[in-house]
């Protein structure tokens, strides 16, 4: 999900996303497969959660977010490359 977040994948844009010329976004939701069996998944795993909840940020701000009863700001719960310490390692 949080791959999902850093690639630019949300829950609205999953499928386009497929059509992508981009080798880690082909590999992340399982257009080029190896990923899912390797790990005993189906290899639309990834497409799968992200069409259904959203990526890391979309959860986030949907549950415990700015615009929740709880109001929680993402500070740290951020992307690593928005300050934050959230930071998922190459997914191959």
């Amino acid at each position: 999900m949080i791959n999902a977040e850093e690639l630019g994948i949300t829950s609205a844009n999953v499928d386009e996303m497929l059509k992508s010329n981009n080798p880690k976004i082909q590999r992340f939701l399982g257009v080029t497969p190896g990923n899912g069996a390797a790990l005993g998944l189906d290899e639309k795993f990834a497409y799968n959660i992200i069409k259904q909840v959203g990526n890391y940020g979309e959860v986030f701000e949907r549950n415990v977010g700015a615009n929740t009863s709880l109001g929680i700001a993402r500070g740290l719960n951020a992307l690593w490359t928005d300050g934050g310490l959230m930071y998922s390692p190459p997914f191959k």
